[in-house]
């Protein structure tokens, strides 16, 4: 019988609405494990009536994956516009957060030279810098991973490699509290302003 959203960690998040724009949620290539990429909603809008809003806050280009009969997402992966997000990352994923678990945030105002490891909710987390646009190159650079062998597989073996190569991820960052990143973080950029090329 094959794997299903609702038989992994993914079944809440599923059931609250806050798995948005897939390019991929469902059975990847190893047996019992679901991947997902696309983004995944934080903070929803107050909703008015019937329209439907979109989320208020999203951790965005989101690539990960859980097991059947496990109840916590074994890798996740995404961009967070702000730092502080993370709380909001800790408070929605929570139970599906296990101190087993690899978990990479690229943040748009962390120091493009700093990477660090975060200790909230019982969960690791490792915070880094965006400078290569996308959370799947970066995730590529950071894991060693060639781009040219990913080719020519589809977006469940690409996941299926990046999973499989993060669950083995030893490299361990300067740890710093929560407070601490806070205190660090630079100024959150307005993604919708109109900024010269």
């Amino acid at each position: 019988m094959s794997t299903t959203i609702a038989d992994t960690a993914f079944a809440r998040l599923e059931s609250e609405g806050r798995l948005l724009n897939p390019v991929l949620k469902g059975a990847t290539h190893k047996p019992g494990r679901i991947g997902f990429r696309g983004d995944i909603a934080l903070k929803f809008q107050v909703k008015m009536a019937d329209e439907a809003r979109p989320p208020e806050t999203c951790a965005e280009q989101v690539i990960a994956a859980a097991h059947a009969g496990e109840p916590h997402l074994a890798f996740c992966c995404g961009f967070l516009l702000s730092f502080e997000y993370l709380k909001l990352v800790a408070d929605v994923l929570g139970d599906l957060l296990s101190p087993t678990g690899k978990y990479f945030f690229f943040c748009d105002n962390v120091d493009l030279a700093k990477r660090y490891q975060i200790e909230y909710g019982g969960t690791t987390f490792y915070i880094l810098p965006i400078d290569e646009a996308t959370v799947y190159n970066e995730m590529l650079e950071l894991l060693y991973l060639e781009k040219t062998e990913l080719k020519k597989l589809d977006t469940a073996g690409k996941t299926d490699a990046i999973v499989d190569k993060a669950m083995g991820f030893t490299q361990s960052f300067p740890r710093i509290s929560f407070e601490e990143g806070l205190a660090l973080m630079g100024p959150v950029r307005n993604p919708y302003e109109n900024r010269p090329v």
